[in-house]
């Protein structure tokens, strides 16, 4: 499949995704009652995951078959490194518990679980972070709240995501942004091209799928702890699926010796979704059921309008509502 013939595939599929999203609106949540997802988001703890060979099902092209919708499982943007922390200025969702009762930093190498930034990387980062409450610069309003890509490696902590593949592609649409991983081996794009999601070639080791990420605008934050790479980042992925299909974990290297002081390692845990699961529920999963009467069961992706992202930030400048429809259909 050319990528020309990709992305035409992907705008139809898109296009089919918000037609079968109008004909079935999720339920409106009941006032004061939270609304239904698993909270999966909220785990404290971080799976062990091995590489090692691929024992479930596979596709034609002999990719491991590990399609479907998944969430991360630990907690949304709001800190990087205190995932149930709360974002900078704000009260963290749910019970305040203590540091070592909240789920474990996202940095799983250094061990003490800190960005190694260098002084003045580290300085814009706590800037940022102290104004992000109370923001008087347009640089203190994070990116994601103008409806821009999430970017990487945000993308995996912000609302669920879907996971599609092809002969050579493998495809993440995603809440804000969409990411194409190309398992051809063809090189990356010139260095001059710098994209919002970067761009990225892989390939897959048994159960592990390793992909190797450059071309990172690095226009988007990791959360809204205003944590960082610049454009000159290397990353290099391990998706690292279990032979269950159920989990995966995240694992990523980054290096930007123009930011930090060495290499350092991000681990995010995720699960996929099954019928089992609350569908259409908070950010954990956005998947419904497609509304199709006498065919069989379809999850499909909820249509999302951009401005969701405000809601943290007061509902959007137009006061637009936070859960109801924007238009009434």
């Amino acid at each position: 499949m050319t990528m020309r013939r990709l992305h035409v595939l992907l705008i139809a599929s898109a296009s089919l995704t918000a037609s079968l999203s109008i004909a079935q609106t999720p339920p409106a949540p009941t006032p004061g009652q939270p609304r239904p997802g698993g909270g999966i988001g909220f785990a404290k703890t971080v799976p062990q995951i091995a590489s090692g060979a691929w024992n479930g099902a596979r596709l034609a092209d002999g990719q491991p078959d590990i399609a479907g919708h998944w969430s991360n499982t630990i907690a949304n943007h709001s800190n990087w490194t205190d995932p149930q922390g709360g974002a900078p200025g704000e009260k963290p969702r749910g019970p305040e518990r203590p540091r070592d009762q909240r789920a474990p930093s996202r940095v799983s190498d250094p061990a003490d679980g800190q960005v190694p930034y260098l002084p003045a990387a580290r300085a814009l980062q706590e800037d940022f972070a102290k104004n992000f409450a109370n923001p008087t610069k347009p640089q203190y309003i994070e990116p994601l709240a103008r409806c821009a890509p999430g970017g990487v490696p945000k993308s995996f902590i912000w609302h669920g995501y879907e996971i599609r593949q092809y002969p050579g592609y493998l495809v993440f649409l995603f809440n804000s942004g969409t990411r194409i991983i190309r398992l051809d081996g063809k090189p990356h794009l010139p260095a001059n091209i710098k994209l919002w999601n970067a761009d990225s070639r892989g390939h897959w080791e048994g159960n592990t799928l390793v992909v190797d990420v450059s071309n990172n605008n690095a226009k988007a934050l990791f959360g809204r702890t205003g944590d960082f790479a610049s454009e000159n980042v290397h990353i290099v992925e391990r998706y690292i699926f279990d032979n269950d299909g159920k989990r995966y974990n995240y694992v990523a290297t980054f290096e930007d010796p123009t930011v930090y002081s060495r290499p350092w390692t991000a681990t995010i845990p995720a699960r996929r979704y099954t019928e089992a699961d609350p569908a259409g529920g908070e950010w954990h999963y956005e998947a419904n059921v497609a509304n199709r009467p006498g065919k069989p069961l379809l999850h499909e992706r909820m249509e999302r309008m951009c401005v969701e992202n405000n809601g943290p930030f007061g509902g959007g400048a137009v006061g637009v509502p936070l859960t109801d429809p924007i238009i009434d259909r």
